[in-house]
């Protein structure tokens, strides 16, 4: 996969793809950054893109059309789709957690704290752990559920490595799902919502 490939992007994907990551990071288990990812969810947008979208939504009477409310119980049925997702692969990373060997983690540890990398070198270093990473993982999940559970299971270890990176790794993981993985997390909603 090349971490150059986008296979879509925008403020809904990014949004969704925001929820999956953070989701994903609340119920991991034994992590050392709860203070970190308590910031970090106060600081991603709540619903900003359906607010955006209410506003053009106004009648010329100045009331909004009745089918808002709707849009936003679909919005936060849609967030708790993904919240289940998070937590389901929350829990199969736990189960999975000891395919990431310590020194990978210090060494992509060090790279984020290289402050003059840019977003598409911290996504090529994260590239680079998934493709170490991969060889040593069981083949009967397929690739694209690994490559997801990896990414965050990595933004989870350096994170936990080192806490202060929490911000910068989850950002990257998300841009990197975006690019790369986005295709795959909307289906998994879609099948869901279906």
């Amino acid at each position: 996969m090349d971490p150059q490939v986008s296979n879509g992007s925008g403020l809904q994907n990014e949004h969704f793809t925001e929820l999956l990551v953070f989701g994903f990071l609340q119920n991991c288990s034994k992590c050392n950054f709860h203070s970190e990812l308590e910031l970090l969810g106060q600081d991603l947008p709540q619903h900003d893109y359906l607010r955006e979208e209410q506003e053009d939504e106004l009648q010329t009477d100045g009331n909004r059309c009745s089918h808002l409310g709707r849009e936003e119980r679909d919005s936060e049925s849609l967030e708790e789709i993904i919240q289940d997702i998070a937590r389901q692969l929350a829990q199969v990373g736990d189960r999975m957690d000891h395919s990431i060997h310590p020194a990978l983690v210090d060494r992509l540890a060090v790279q984020f704290m290289n402050v003059t990398l840019s977003e598409e070198d911290r996504m090529r270093c994260l590239y680079a752990a998934l493709e170490e990473v991969i060889q040593t993982c069981p083949k009967d999940l397929e690739e694209e559920k690994t490559m997801l559970l990896l990414a965050m299971m990595l933004a989870k270890k350096v994170a936990d490595h080192t806490p202060c990176l929490l911000r910068g790794v989850f950002r990257t993981a998300v841009n990197f799902i975006n690019q790369n993985l986005f295709t795959y997390v909307r289906n998994l909603v879609r099948n869901r919502m279906d």
